[in-house]
């Protein structure tokens, strides 16, 4: 009986403390700092409304007397337009400073920084390691944030959605003087940034999980360290041409950039005989992937695609890109030049000149925003690439991508332009986008691209920026009656 009495015991004991580690802890009592330490300048946290305000010169806000190894924090988030924050976990206080311990999910809805230093990552970024260039939600609207850390997996969420799940790797790259950056133990923060950003924390709460199993890195380590690398260096790890095809989901997409830490941009082939076809099929294809962590682009397919969208249509993308592949030829028929059968090639040096023109033309007058596929020859003429791309006609390319404002992708499908041709545009001026061109659920490691980054000393600057509402193409140009192609 005794026996029995003292397992019952132990059995309440362990379950009592289960669930006090399972329980949230609420950390601000809406009315006052207390159990909170700022930093340089501590006038730049005040308590308004209910909600912690950071405003002010740059400064951190540091839960007193606690650490934390496993754990979730959850917060409600309001930032004003341009305005920029942080919430820092494992950290621990400092007098001044960034601080140097431990990592920052970056808040930044809107902010692009200076020409200078630009700042492209976005809310859920695990600042410099995972960044996250889509802005999933908007300034001046409340959304919750959830940071859940458990050994060295760090995930965050937004809204409910996961937007990053990084496994931290054994002996991670981090850049020297910066060896802190990476999971261990501490407390949290909360960052102002400068007098110009306002962002209002409320109902922030932790709880302390149980301690779990250390996860596996999925993804070669030089891959790994190759990807810290650029996001620590600000470069936009973006690949902007992927299609939902050969059995590929949305849902399989967004795990796909978790695992790699590749941003995605997803698109629909738009345009006659293709699956989106008119303004209303355009909109059925925008729900069916709305509220997912990927960027939303348009292929527009063949030259009459401008007759077939309205333009407020075209600009609830974030982008839109075309190529050169269909094309109506000087006889009046329409080429599609990944097709064999649809392409008429009679003279090699007649048909690289009508290209070239069909290019030039393109890019003059329709509205997009990136040349994908670029400079790719019906199958053919790939043995005779390198002579039919004589100097003088990547010029005119060149030419009339940076008159146009028309960025130029690096393709890892095709492996196209090649790395001259790339430090040519990159001289003119030329910004550059990575994208894949998918035909079925293998969306690689832009293993292409990535080497083109290396050997054409590629810079962040280098790389395109979507541009913001109001400024798109299809808002300034408009849509022209027809395109000559």
């Amino acid at each position: 009986m005794k026996n029995k009495i003292l397992f019952l015991f132990v059995l309440i004991i362990f379950f009592s403390c289960s669930s006090e580690t399972e329980k949230w802890v609420s950390v601000f009592d809406g009315q006052t700092l207390d159990g909170w330490k700022a930093s340089e300048n501590p006038e730049s946290f005040t308590v308004e409304n209910g909600t912690i305000k950071c405003n002010g010169n740059r400064a951190h806000l540091f839960l007193e007397n606690k650490s934390y190894k496993n754990f979730e924090f959850e917060a409600e988030v309001k930032t004003l337009p341009h305005s920029n924050s942080g919430i820092f976990i494992h950290t621990k206080f400092q007098e001044e400073g960034w601080p140097q311990i431990g990592y920052e999910i970056q808040v930044n809805n809107s902010f692009t920084g200076s020409d200078q230093y630009p700042e492209l990552r976005k809310t859920g970024s695990i600042y410099g390691i995972r960044n996250v260039y889509y802005p999933f939600v908007d300034d001046n609207e409340w959304f919750t944030m959830r940071i859940k850390v458990v050994e060295n997996n760090v995930q965050v969420y937004i809204n409910n959605t996961k937007v990053v799940d990084y496994i931290e790797a054994e002996n991670a790259w981090r850049p020297e003087g910066s060896e802190g950056l990476k999971l261990s133990e501490g407390t949290i923060a909360l960052q102002a940034h400068d007098p110009g950003s306002t962002v209002y924390y409320r109902n922030l709460r932790i709880r302390k999980l149980p301690e779990g199993k250390k996860q596996e890195l999925v993804v070669d380590k030089n891959f790994d360290d190759n990807i810290t690398k650029l996001m620590c260096a600000g470069f936009p790890v973006i690949d902007y041409h992927v299609h939902l095809k050969g059995g590929l989901t949305i849902e399989e997409v967004v795990e796909n950039s978790q695992r790699l830490g590749i941003n995605y941009g997803v698109a629909p082939n738009c345009g006659l005989k293709f699956p989106v076809t008119d303004n209303e099929s355009l909109y059925e294809y925008m729900e069916s992937i709305k509220g997912t962590p990927v960027f939303k682009g348009m292929q527009a397919e063949g030259r009459e695609w401008v007759t077939l969208f309205s333009p407020e249509a075209v600009a609830k993308f974030d982008y839109v890109f075309t190529d050169a592949m269909t094309f109506t030829d000087n006889q009046g028929r329409r080429n599609r030049i990944w097709k064999p059968e649809e392409v008429w090639v009679e003279d090699e040096q007649e048909f690289m000149e009508m290209l070239v023109g069909k290019i030039e033309a393109i890019f003059s007058q329709e509205p997009v925003d990136i040349y994908v596929n670029p400079t790719v020859l019906p199958d053919v003429l790939n043995p005779k690439y390198d002579e039919l791309w004589t100097l003088e006609r990547k010029q005119r390319v060149i030419k009339v991508l940076a008159e146009n404002g028309i960025a130029l992708e690096i393709n890892a499908r095709y492996k196209t332009p090649k790395a001259d041709m790339i430090k040519m545009a990159k001289e003119a001026g030329v910004k550059f986008t990575f994208g894949t061109n998918n035909t079925g659920r293998d969306l690689g490691e832009l293993e292409y691209c990535l080497k083109m980054i290396k050997e054409c000393n590629l810079q962040p600057s280098d790389m395109f920026q979507i541009k913001p509402e109001g400024k798109k193409s299809v808002q300034n140009k408009g849509l022209p009656d027809n395109v000559t192609g």
